[in-house]
């Protein structure tokens, strides 16, 4: 109950068990770092490297989450028209799906080159790789909401004559809602992989965390490398809660 949730942050059942697991991930990575000094820094190196630099860092974040925002929200716009019209349309359905299929299927990271040479070093080819990864759990979700209504309320509404508007609006979409933050529960931290891996991929990139990864590997700054990571694994966590408030808001009527 919402009254008993603040109480919930307090009660050692609560928080115990993830504090337990960070101090047995905690002492793996300095056995780690010990053992394979190449691969792992130390921890107290890593904190060391995030709080001395924190505007850099949160510079370089706000880059690579603008471009994983936009994408998703790009993607979003563009699957869920597209889902619309497949669950409206089965010609449409049977002419995009097998697009769908095969840009789902394509290597993405080996477009980043050309769409470089297209659209230049900015964040337009950042966005669209971002976007691509997106696209296709979102358009198979909402595809498969939108065609999950029960059929008796189907049956229901076409006896009072309801046009197909109104059972997109009343019927459709309201059925589809589960289904489509599933999906963003899956593409929100594919979002951010998208932007960070298109920012590793476009050669010539001067901000976000994938451009500074690649420069601290190639420097061999781990400390560096690990930091960027952390702060990327903030951020998805961040956009999940994002998701799952939204989600929550969306649907308290939902038995779910």
């Amino acid at each position: 109950m919402p009254r008993s949730l603040p109480l919930a942050w307090i009660r050692p059942a609560f928080w115990l068990p993830l504090a337990v697991l960070l101090a047995i991930f905690g002492g793996l990575w300095q056995w780690g770092a010990h053992a394979m000094p190449y691969f792992l820094p130390p921890l107290p190196s890593v904190f060391s490297a995030l709080s001395g630099h924190l505007s850099y860092y949160a510079h370089n974040a706000g880059i690579t989450l603008g471009e994983a925002v936009i994408g998703l929200g790009l993607a979003f716009v563009v699957a869920f028209a597209l889902a619309v019209l497949m669950s409206e349309a089965p010609v449409a359905r049977r002419a995009v799906l097998p697009v769908a299929v095969v840009l789902n299927v394509t290597p993405l990271v080996a477009i980043a080159p050309p769409l470089v040479v297209a659209f230049g070093f900015g964040p337009a080819p950042k966005i669209i790789i971002t976007s691509l990864i997106c696209f296709f759990p979102i358009l198979i979700n909402t595809t498969a909401g939108l065609r999950s209504v029960p059929v008796p309320m189907l049956q229901v509404y076409q006896t009072m004559k309801a046009s197909r508007l109104e059972l997109l609006v009343h019927l459709r979409v309201p059925s589809a809602l589960p289904y489509l933050f599933a999906a963003l529960r899956i593409v929100a931290p594919l979002s951010i992989i998208g932007a960070v891996v298109a920012e590793l991929s476009a050669s010539g990139s001067v901000g976000g965390l994938g451009s500074v990864i690649s420069v601290a590997s190639s420097m061999n700054e781990l400390a560096v490398v690990y930091a960027a990571i952390f702060v990327l694994a903030v951020m998805g966590v961040l956009l999940m809660l994002v998701i799952t408030l939204a989600e929550r808001q969306a649907l308290r009527w939902h038995e779910s």
